[in-house]
């Protein structure tokens, strides 16, 4: 009997002893440790991992190529955008050593100088809603010709289905934005050129007479207040309105009703037309 008491005796303080240890707050490792463990919840280190994650700016320079990638907080602290991100700059890499090594060989062969390739790609927020995180790209990019590009890219991560989208993934199509977006940005186009002191000849057989598409430009989508998306600007690349001396275009154009009658219904109640 006695031998029965001390067993019980000593399971209950056991017992206690657990609960006072799991009441403890755990630090940053022992979570990780934990959540490595058998048996422990799917993603758990992943969580963590995702939680305490910073923002990721990587840059090479060498003789060859000077490549640089960089991505915000935001982006860094989703695991599946983040490892995304990582997979298009490892693949951006490849393709800049690939033609980097081809066109030194033919310089070294031909005997003229060689000069280092480049791809310079900085990600930006843009703003991040309740569901979506947007982001901006601008790229900058040298291959050995008399002057270096630049060129835009945009993407939009979607909370509620946990993927990657492009803005115009959004519309109902790419026809139905342009019908919604085009005047409203060949009369922005016409009014930033004549505040650079430009005039736009919009004759036929102008080389840069022709007003783009919307949806063939690169689109990015804004918050003014952090729950709906209520901003839009179409960056346009050197050559598309103008020689490339002009440089590049960001127009912002109002985010219309005819633009959010544009927009998938089941998108419809993140937009928020401009008042």
């Amino acid at each position: 009997m006695i031998r029965r008491y001390r067993t019980a005796a000593l399971l209950l303080s056991g017992a206690l002893l657990i609960s006072a240890c799991s009441e403890k707050a755990q630090t940053p490792a022992e979570k990780a440790a934990a959540a490595a463990v058998p048996g422990a919840p799917p993603g758990g280190a992943e969580d963590v991992a995702a939680k305490n994650a910073t923002a990721s700016d990587v840059k090479e320079t060498n003789d060859l190529i000077e490549f640089a990638y960089s991505y915000p907080v935001e982006a860094a602290r989703i695991p599946e955008l983040a490892a995304w991100l990582d997979s298009d700059r490892a693949a951006q890499r490849s393709a800049l050593v690939e033609a980097a090594e081809r066109d030194k060989a033919v310089a070294d062969k031909e005997g003229f100088p060689y000069h280092a390739h480049s791809h310079l790609q900085s990600w930006k927020r843009i703003t991040d809603t309740r569901r979506f995180l947007s982001l901006s790209s601008e790229i900058a990019t040298y291959m050995g010709g008399a002057h270096g590009m630049q060129s835009f890219d945009s993407l939009l991560w979607d909370r509620n289905h946990a993927k990657r989208l492009k803005p115009l993934d959004l519309f109902k199509s790419g026809e139905a934005f342009d019908k919604a977006a085009n005047d409203d940005l060949c009369a922005a186009i016409e009014r930033t050129k004549t505040a650079r002191g430009m005039t736009w000849s919009r004759e036929p057989d102008s080389p840069f007479g022709k007003c783009p598409s919307a949806s063939a430009q690169t689109v990015w989508l804004g918050s003014s207040d952090g729950k709906y998306l209520d901003r839009l600007t179409i960056a346009i690349a050197p050559y598309e309105i103008g020689p490339y001396a002009e440089g590049s275009y960001k127009i912002n154009l109002p985010m219309s009703e005819a633009i959010v009658n544009a927009v998938k219904p089941e998108y419809a109640r993140d937009f928020l037309p401009a008042s």
